[in-house]
């Protein structure tokens, strides 16, 4: 049977694959449409597979909080690029990760994504031709509960109180995605990361040459230094330097229990692509 360009349209419109891939997927379904689209679903599974091997570093983060500020979850999405991040397919499929994990109170990727969203995932991926996965959501549970989403999509943060309001857990974590504190509180710093710390300043040229006891007393002031700028309650609040975090959550009425910061791909080691060679060795296969 004949293949005509409006057969084409059709299953490239129903599917959103690439024309020539449609055309080819026509021919072997004999013009027939429906088992065309039938196939190519068949064939949806191998092909996810295949682009999962790609690094997926891009994407976005989203969060969603309960009304009443009970709970609410952080998402990461991932892409491979900033591109495919942006489509609007691509978003609607975040909304629906968002929206289950909220709905179900679930932090457990793979148990969220058994099922529907998985085949959605998959069909995604198809549809967009690139690796696309869930990599992370926490659920967190508190008496006030706030997200701040950052307008690029990249960075979100999720804040805890134990008591106070929605507006100010959402304020503290618009703060935490822009400064980035470390931890909550100067006694919830690591010890590995407070001796790293002290050997750094050990080391700085003005600690050279001085008595033990005054390289102490320099340390001491260094590390409380260190200590109040990478701790959350203890930094002025990006809105109003003239009160601390701390103070803010005071006065309305809480203190800030924890808080969860996702910036998109960190901790990925995006892969280095030889652009040269790929397409070298894609001809010399092809060849």
């Amino acid at each position: 049977m004949a293949i005509t360009a409006s057969m084409v349209k059709e299953l490239r419109e129903r599917t959103g694959l690439p024309m020539m891939e449609c055309k080819k997927a026509l021919t072997a379904a004999d013009g027939d449409i429906e088992k065309a689209i039938e196939d190519l679903r068949k064939a949806s599974g191998l092909k996810a597979a295949k682009k999962a091997g790609r690094t997926a570093a891009d994407g976005v983060v989203a969060a969603k909080v309960a009304e009443g500020g009970s709970y609410g979850v952080l998402v990461e999405v991932n892409s491979e690029t900033d591109f495919v991040a942006r489509d609007e397919n691509f978003q609607a499929f975040v909304a629906k990760v968002v929206d289950k994990a909220f709905a179900d109170r679930q932090a457990d990727v793979a148990a969220l994504m058994e099922g529907e969203l998985e085949n959605a995932r998959e069909a995604l991926v198809q549809k967009i031709g690139e690796n696309i996965g869930v990599r992370r959501i926490e659920l967190v549970e508190a008496p006030v509960v706030g997200a701040y989403v950052h307008s690029n999509n990249r960075i979100a943060a999720i804040v805890a109180l134990s008591g106070g309001d929605v507006e100010t857990a959402r304020d503290i974590a618009m703060h935490v995605t822009a400064v980035n504190p470390q931890v909550v509180k100067p006694e919830d710093m690591p010890s590995d990361v407070l001796e790293k710390e002290k050997d750094i300043i050990k080391a700085q040229p003005d600690m050279e040459g001085k008595p033990a006891e005054i390289v102490e007393k320099m340390m001491g002031g260094r590390i409380k230094k260190f200590l109040k700028e990478n701790s959350l309650v203890e930094q002025p609040f990006v809105k109003n330097p003239d009160v601390t975090v701390a103070k803010l959550a005071k006065d309305a009425g809480g203190d800030v229990s924890s808080f969860l910061r996702f910036e998109v791909g960190e901790g990925i080691e995006k892969e280095e692509v030889d652009f040269a060679a790929e397409v070298a060795a894609q001809v010399k296969s092809s060849s």
